[in-house]
């Protein structure tokens, strides 16, 4: 096999418009292409990270979506990692948007810098620093 990264991530999200104005408005993500699917009363909006060579998320809604754990030890997948270049800069700017962020931290195995955030459906989202 011969795996080339990672294309997206699949968010599903209860709220459309306050998780668009969230990874758009606030996090600055690029719209790629927005459609309303009117047969499942579902939108589905592409979004770049960075440049869109990093990978996209696409955020879906759904009618009364079940809720999911989101605690990091759950079994599933634990959270989504964004990298940056300046992890400092980045929290202050979230800050600055009443993102609320963890304590800095640093990986023991790879001395880098890290912190968590949350979407507003208390998705874990993880900044690593390069």
């Amino acid at each position: 096999m011969d795996f080339k990264g990672i294309h997206h991530c699949a968010i599903i999200c209860s709220n459309y418009e306050r998780s668009k104005h969230f990874y758009v408005d606030l996090l600055g993500l690029s719209v790629i292409n927005e459609i309303y699917r009117e047969d499942r009363n579902s939108y589905k909006l592409d979004l770049a990270i960075g440049n869109g060579n990093c990978g996209q998320i696409e955020l879906f809604s759904f009618t009364n979506p079940p809720q999911r754990s989101t605690h990091p030890e759950a079994c599933g997948l634990r959270h989504l990692a964004l990298s940056v270049d300046d992890l400092e800069k980045t929290v202050t700017e979230l800050n600055d948007k009443e993102i609320e962020t963890e304590p800095i931290r640093v990986d023991p195995i790879t001395g880098k810098k890290f912190t968590f955030f949350r979407d507003p459906d208390d998705l874990p989202l993880e900044l690593y620093q390069n």
